[in-house]
């Protein structure tokens, strides 16, 4: 069974190990204690609760696209054609190629909120090396 202490679901969660506590002590997470006394959350109660958190980021329209990332524009590259168009959502960095006039019509400047929209038919999933596994099994 893998668990997670708090700041590891925090990290996961993309919140702070306080808001995780909070979340603990309201009732909202289970976390038990483990032998040394600290608090650790099972990982598919962890999981459990990441999918109940999710919403659905964009303007409430319906598409077959699940994968949503809302976050900031960080960066804007144009040139006369095409531009490139980098959002920070949370700990994710996601870049999209789009024309130039997408991104004009679009208002896409550093700054503005905006939501990657991403379907895709190919997607890599991969384990983290055991060094990086921040859950223990």
């Amino acid at each position: 069974m893998t668990t997670f202490r708090i700041s590891e679901a925090a990290a996961l969660l993309g919140v702070s190990s306080d808001t995780v506590r909070r979340w603990v002590d309201a009732g909202r997470l289970v976390a038990e204690r483990d032998e040394h006394g600290h608090r650790q959350v099972n990982g598919a109660d962890l999981a459990a609760f990441a999918r109940a958190q999710v919403g659905t980021a964009g303007d409430g329209g319906r598409s077959s696209a699940r994968n949503r990332f809302r976050g900031i524009v960080t960066e804007v590259i144009k040139d006369a054609v095409m531009a490139q168009v980098e959002i920070a959502a949370g700990p994710y960095r996601v870049v999209s190629l789009m024309s130039r006039q997408a991104a004009d019509e679009l208002g896409l400047e550093i700054g503005v909120v905006a939501v990657a929209v991403i379907k895709s038919t190919n997607v890599v999933v991969e384990i983290p090396d055991h060094e990086r596994v921040t859950g223990s099994q």
